[in-house]
């Protein structure tokens, strides 16, 4: 590879081009942004080496898009139409199947590979970017058939050298299960950050009492609603769904509660806490 273009230049787009910069040092990294002053960040950084133009796609060997989804779904044809022969298209965006419906029938979708990456943290913008985020963290790739094996391979090549895992899944069925363990998970965060601000009028009440886990589970909730606003509407169906057996179990867990059927309580906690050996599972899977 000679340039790569990177389009989101944030946590994501600049953590990709760090990592970009460490494996393949010889690759020019244009950053392509609305955000001038992300851009001018990123530059001064060293997140990228140059800023470009949506027309310098066309010079591009590897391009990689990080940006919210709803202005994936117009940019991406647009890239497409651009890019050269030899070019892949690899988007990092957390839905997919509208995605792959966008550009099902582009005449260059051979060179589109639907990725996303499960990687991440609260924070956004240039400074935020990290070395080696992507390191042992799992690259799912969505209807992987629909590009050109050549461009996958060159594709898998950096995803290997990033150090991912990489897994194979229907863009539909990624929707559904990424609602459920990434969207309900920031919803959640969003909305307990919401309750408490609303009942604790005295900022610094709520910072003397809030220990490890609070902070911990209100976290994502510093996520960037530029970012997980059009997510949300993106995936619509599969997040109500979600959040419909969500609140169906924090009814039942509010019931029991008031019933004073605290040994329910005992169980509900119990048969949840399964998770951790699932969770450890994972983690020494990811190894």
């Amino acid at each position: 590879m000679k340039v790569v273009c990177v389009i989101g230049v944030g946590l994501i787009g600049g953590s990709f081009s760090k990592d970009i910069q460490a494996h393949y040092p010889e690759v020019k990294r244009i950053g392509i942004d609305t955000n001038d002053h992300y851009l001018a960040e990123a530059l001064k950084l060293g997140v990228i080496d140059e800023i470009g133009h949506l027309e310098d796609v066309a010079l591009a060997d590897l391009v990689f898009i990080a940006i919210p989804v709803d202005a994936t779904l117009k940019i991406l044809p647009q890239v497409l139409d651009l890019v050269a022969d030899h070019t892949v298209v690899i988007d990092a965006g957390s839905t997919k199947a509208s995605l792959c419906e966008a550009v099902q029938n582009h005449p260059k979708r051979r060179h589109y590979l639907s990725a996303h990456p499960i990687a991440g943290t609260e924070f956004s913008g240039p400074s935020a970017a990290i070395a080696g985020l992507f390191k042992g963290k799992t690259q799912i790739i969505c209807e992987v058939e629909q590009t050109a094996f050549k461009l996958q391979e060159k594709a898998l090549e950096v995803f290997h050298a990033l150090g991912m895992r990489i897994r194979y899944m229907n863009a539909a069925a990624h929707d559904v299960h990424i609602a459920y363990v990434s969207h309900l998970s920031h919803i959640s965060a969003f909305m307990l950050g919401k309750t408490v601000m609303e009942k604790e009028e005295n900022e610094r009440d709520i910072f003397d009492m809030a220990g490890s886990g609070f902070e911990s589970t209100v976290r994502l909730a510093k996520s960037s609603p530029a970012m997980w606003a059009p997510i949300f509407k993106d995936n619509k169906t599969a997040v109500v769904a979600a959040l419909s057996e969500y609140i169906d179990n924090l009814q039942r867990f509010k019931s029991l509660v008031e019933a004073n059927d605290f040994e329910g309580v005992y169980a509900q906690m119990d048969q949840t806490n399964r998770i951790k050996d699932i969770l450890n599972g994972l983690t020494h899977q990811n190894k």
